[in-house]
């Protein structure tokens, strides 16, 4: 099963960071290959965390896919969980974490892992999503230094 995961260090707290990262509606801004998200629902947990469930288009040349995914937001550990709920994966999981290391810097982990149901369309899609994948800390990154300044 393909996975990617990187550690990046960024010149913005941790804070800043989460929420930039759980501020899914601003996705088709600047992610790679991200064409449209909608957020289905919104509900927030006693524990402080807030779920979403969200439909995201990505989009390359002629192949274009819609999954929806439930996404934890839990602000207080600074991570955000992404569970696969339906489209062209067999599996597909996301945590991003967020530590601050003071200065005003923190890093950022990302982790994936992923299986398309359909063999043929892994094949397709497999190298450009690990390209797409390296480019995510970069694009974040970017959209940080736009957002808060460098």
């Amino acid at each position: 099963m393909p996975s990617y995961s990187s550690s990046h260090k960024v010149n913005h707290n941790a804070g800043d960071m989460f929420r930039l990262v759980a501020d899914v509606e601003q996705y088709p801004q600047f992610v790679p290959l991200c064409q449209d998200l909608h957020v289905r629902g919104r509900k927030e947990l006693e524990n402080g965390a807030t779920v979403l469930v969200a439909d995201m288009t990505v989009a390359y040349k002629l192949f274009k896919e819609t999954f929806t995914s439930r996404v934890e937001l839990r602000p207080d550990e600074h991570t955000i969980l992404v569970e696969y709920l339906d489209g062209p994966f067999k599996h597909l999981e996301n945590t991003w974490t967020f530590e601050d290391l003071g200065e005003g810097t923190s890093n950022v982990g990302f982790y994936i892992s992923y299986e398309f149901r359909s063999r043929t369309l892994g094949s397709l899609m497999g190298v450009m999503f690990d390209r797409a994948f390296r480019k995510f800390s970069s694009a974040f990154e970017a959209r940080a230094d736009e957002v808060y300044g460098t």
